[in-house]
Order: C-alpha cells, then structure tokens, then sequence
C-alpha cells in the first residue's frame, strides 16, 4: 500500500458537484426511499430488469451536510426481504441495518424507520444486509452513495462522484448465472466481465479545463471484485480512505487497491495541454488494462498548481491506540467443502454467539489469518481500524473499515471498541458473507 509524500495546498476555488445519473437529494429534508423493481441500460444490450433504490442502480445520492441528521423510511416494494446497511458510518447500532443482528429484516410490504445523527463527514455507501440474500439484492442492483459534505469543502474546481461495479449479462442485457453458486461462494465470487461506471458500461468520458482540479471520490460497490486501479497521465494524491480523512499521500506507482465496500478520495490536476487525457485503469490477469474513467483536458492552461490540500483529520479518532493493553482476538479463515471456518468451526453468522465481548473504550486487535486459496476482504461495522505493519508494531497512517488479506497470508487491524452494540465482522466479498463468514462481537 501506498508510501507516504505529504503535501498541502491553499486556494478559494468553490467546489461544483457533478451528481450520478440519478440525481441527488435534499439535503434537509427526510425522505421515503423505496426498494423497487426497475429496468436500466447499462451494456450494449437490451435492458436489464434490476432491483434499485427507488428503481434505479445506483440509487439518488444522499447528500448531507456535516451536523445534520438522515431520516429516511425504507418502503419495500419487492418480493424479498431487505434493509439499509450505512456502510461506513461509526455508532447507531440501533440503525446499522444488519438483519438479522440489529433489526429484523424488512418484509415485503413492510417498511422501517432510519434516524442518525451525521457528527462525521466522509463517502459512504447505503446498501442491503441481509443475511444469505445481500448478495442477490446488491448484485440485481440496490446500491447508491451518500455523501456528508464536510463544514468547509475541499477546494477544488470538480466534485465527481464514481461507483464502480460489475456485471454478468447476456447479449440481451439479461442477468446470467444464480447468486448462490456454491462454487463462487468458496471461491473469488460473483465476478462479472462488465465493468460500469454509475451504471453504465465502462469507460465514462469526460471532459475538463486544462489544468483543473479535480476532487474524485470512488467506491467499489461491485460484490466480489478487488479492483487495482491505476492513474495514467496525472499525479493523483489519496487524501481520505474509508469516509476518513488522511494527510494527502501519493500512492506508489499511482495505483490503489480497492475491495468490494471500499472508498478513496483523491484529488488530482488535468494535464495542461490540450487534448491530453487522464485515466482511470483498471488492472487484471496478465496486467491487461480496462479503462474505468477517462477526462480529456480543453484548451490550454500551462499556470502550475498549488499543493494539496489535505481534509482536516477526525479529532473523534484516538491519536494513538494502546496495543499493549488491547483485546487480542485471531480470526483463523479457511474453506472446505462444508463452507468457511473460524477457528476451525462453522459459524452460525449472526444468530450465533459473538466472537468476543468487551467494554466500551477496550482496544482491540484482531489477527485474520487467511488459510484460504482466495483473497478477502475483512470488515468491521461501525468503527474505523488501523492497518498494523505486519513487522513491528507501528500502523499505516490511515484509518480503514476493511483490510484485504491475500491468500495465505496474515493481516492485524486495532480499533477501540468505542460504540455500545452488537457489531458485525465479516467478509465484503458478499458471496462469502452468505456462505458463513461472518461473525459478530459485543460492546457493553
């Protein structure tokens, strides 16, 4: 992951935000927001029949400003069971809408009732989570963004909002396979060929001013792909991981891994000439390259930039965790042809037992050790972790809510357990989720 270069940088240029397709919402208002039916062209086929927040894939964007509060009332309209899971967001356990651990699941017909403050600003994701049917109802397309406006914006002459996911259709458009292939389910998920960009096929094109300032905020809302994404033709700067600011870095080689759930702010500078292009690329087997987003510069601009600004860091986050005091708890995964383990037993997911108990304000630090052929992607609801080194005990300078885990290997994450609940640990790959790992703990 990415070495550090910290720069800063001041200007008075105002933000404009360029919303997905679908639009975005009051920011003042509560709102109805319904789990519906509904078509979308997102390849060169036909249409395809998907499940969408308020029936469309991604879903409107919720926006906030820093203080407020969401109030929202989840109608479902479908023949399934759903809820909303804030995918993100720290605290509320009441309304972190895991069914069946913090709510029951929504009932078709049925409709439930979201309220929560919004103390922190960041990306975040709004999305199902119910349990052994998540997969099937991200993967038809219920997904969207929300996003919590900080008080003073990030400088910036473009606000762009991306949701990258993938697709399994046919030549009609058609959904192909099942979602409860049990092969997938051990293996690297539900993967679809399609790759689309707020739902549509990739590449998105753009264009932008020579030399323009570009805030680009991203999210992995695919079920089960690991995107490694690469910058060509500029010099992008990370400056918040997860809905958590950081002091802006350079990633090494420009390139971010980023899991399923996973989301990156980075700010970057369109080339000063005209007609030059900065790309968004996404590697794969054998390094072939897919373009995921591509910007042209217009006209010509050759007036050099100022440094990065960087986010103010979330003054709620310790400076320090105390790892010598923590709770030390090892998740050793595997898979076998019963399905996936921890600690050598089958779960029983979140109608089980918890993994572990602690009080409020114990540091913790979990060990995933992956025995698995695959990789994962490690998350823990309602509360922001730090990656630790695996040689010493330092940790990266970012704050995360998952950590991918290659096959094989051993990743140790510390967070305090600063939220009263219960509190889901699982897989983001959401295949695995549904096939049994996953978990939860208690903090009292």
């Amino acid at each position: 992951m990415p070495a550090s270069t910290r720069r800063a940088f001041l200007t008075g240029v105002a933000a404009a935000v360029l919303p997905l397709p679908a639009g975005a919402t009051s920011p003042m208002k509560p709102r109805t927001i319904e789990a519906r039916a509904g078509k979308a062209v997102i390849g060169t086929g036909g249409e395809t029949d998907i499940l969408g927040f308020d029936g469309a894939t991604p879903g409107p964007v919720l926006q906030y400003w820093q203080g407020q509060e969401l109030t929202a009332q989840l109608v479902n309209k479908l023949d399934l069971p759903v809820s909303i899971h804030w995918h993100g967001m720290r605290g509320e356990n009441a309304m972190d809408g895991v069914a069946p651990l913090t709510q029951s699941a929504v009932a078709p017909g049925a409709t439930f009732d979201y309220r929560r403050p919004l103390p922190e600003p960041g990306l975040f994701c709004y999305r199902p989570s119910v349990y052994g049917k998540t997969p099937e109802l991200m993967g038809r397309g219920l997904k969207g963004l929300l996003v919590v406006n900080e008080h003073e914006p990030l400088p910036a002459d473009h606000d762009l909002l991306v949701v990258l996911d993938d697709w399994r259709l046919d030549a009609k458009g058609k959904m192909e396979g099942s979602f409860d292939d049990p092969q997938e389910a051990q293996g690297a998920g539900r993967i679809g060929p399609l790759l689309a960009v707020n739902g549509k096929a990739a590449p998105a094109t753009l264009e932008f001013a020579a030399n323009a300032r570009v805030r680009l905020r991203l999210a992995n809302l695919a079920n089960a792909r690991i995107m490694i994404l690469t910058f060509d033709g500029v010099q992008p700067f990370v400056v918040a991981i997860d809905s958590q600011p950081c002091e802006a870095f350079e990633p090494v080689r420009r390139s971010i891994p980023v899991a399923p759930g996973a989301r990156f702010e980075l700010v970057f500078d369109m080339p000063a000439k005209e007609g030059d292009k900065a790309r968004v690329i996404m590697r794969g087997a054998n390094n072939a390259e897919t373009e995921l987003l591509v910007a042209t510069s217009k006209g010509a601009k050759a007036e050099r930039r100022g440094l990065i600004y960087a986010l103010p860091q979330n003054p709620a986050l310790p400076p320090e965790i105390k790892l010598n005091n923590s709770r030390k708890v090892d998740l050793v995964i595997d898979v076998g042809p019963g399905g996936w383990t921890i600690n050598g037993a089958a779960t029983k997911a979140y109608e089980g037992p918890p993994l572990f108990h602690v009080k409020r304000g114990t540091p913790v630090t979990l060990g995933y050790v992956n025995k698995s052929k695959v990789p994962l992607a490690m998350h823990v609801h309602g509360h922001a972790m730090r990656l630790l080194h695996d040689l010493d005990d330092g940790w990266e300078p970012y704050w995360r809510n998952g950590v991918i885990i290659p096959a094989g290997k051993t990743k140790h994450v510390a967070f305090v357990a600063d939220a009263p609940g219960k509190w889901a640990i699982h897989d983001d790959i959401l295949e695995h989720e549904a096939a049994g790992l996953a978990t939860w703990f208690a903090v009292d």
